[in-house]
């Protein structure tokens, strides 16, 4: 069996985060995963002021976090792009997954982009968009039918909101992900999915969201699905 983890920050690039990008594939390691896909911040508080309007102007600093990652991880762990984004005067985050780097850097800027236009370009990429911890305070619900998934269990989100999550998306009948949301060193590597067979590429990866063929990694004691 291989553990991936789905939801997770560096300190080099999300300003909320503080752990390196060495010291996050190795904490990976450690806990026996075998891989995880970089979902850092794309947000207004992820780009200096100079960059704060055009996001699209700093895509190398965006993208060097994960490309450090890519240099410290060996060939028996896998490092996948991925990219937890948050548009202007919002408190969503959406989790997408099978972004490439080619395709990022030719996006305009992507902080203004409402939720219907962010899952239609997405889509279109054949990217899969889940609405990361949709019952946190001041977080409003993205209507269903954008979203290919919903995150029912994140490590930094209080339990009874990840309750909520789960029965909303059990409601919904929408495919679930489970993410640690790692952002320090001391943190507690407690989400990610589990596979029988290992994810190499953003094109597995999309496999076996798109089949379900996963099971999620969740604290013992944690609601069953």
């Amino acid at each position: 069996m291989y553990k991936y983890e789905l939801h997770c920050h560096t300190g080099s690039v999300s300003l909320c985060a503080t752990i390196p990008p060495k010291d996050l594939v190795r904490k990976y390691e450690k806990a026996g995963y075998s891989g995880l896909v970089l979902t850092d911040h794309y947000s207004p508080m992820t780009f200096m002021l100079h960059h704060y309007l055009r996001p699209q102007n700093a895509i190398e600093y965006y993208l060097s976090a994960y490309h450090e990652l890519r240099e410290w991880c060996g060939d028996s762990f896998s490092v996948l792009l991925g990219l937890e984004l948050r548009r202007y005067a919002t408190v969503n985050d959406y989790l997408i997954y099978g972004v490439e780097e080619d395709w990022l850097r030719k996006q305009p800027n992507m902080l203004c982009w409402n939720e219907k236009k962010l899952c239609k370009e997405a889509h279109r990429q054949g990217y899969l968009v889940y609405q990361a911890h949709p019952f946190r305070p001041m977080i409003r619900r993205c209507d269903p039918q954008y979203l290919d998934g919903i995150e029912v269990f994140n490590g930094h989100t209080d339990p009874a909101c990840n309750a909520k999550a789960l029965d909303w998306a059990k409601s919904l009948q929408k495919p679930m992900t489970s993410g640690s949301d790692t952002h320090h060193t001391t943190d507690t590597i407690s989400g990610g999915i589990e596979t029988e067979t290992p994810i190499r590429t953003n094109a597995d990866l999309l496999d076996v969201l798109r089949h379900q063929t996963y099971t999620l990694l969740m604290p013992e004691g944690y609601s069953e699905i």
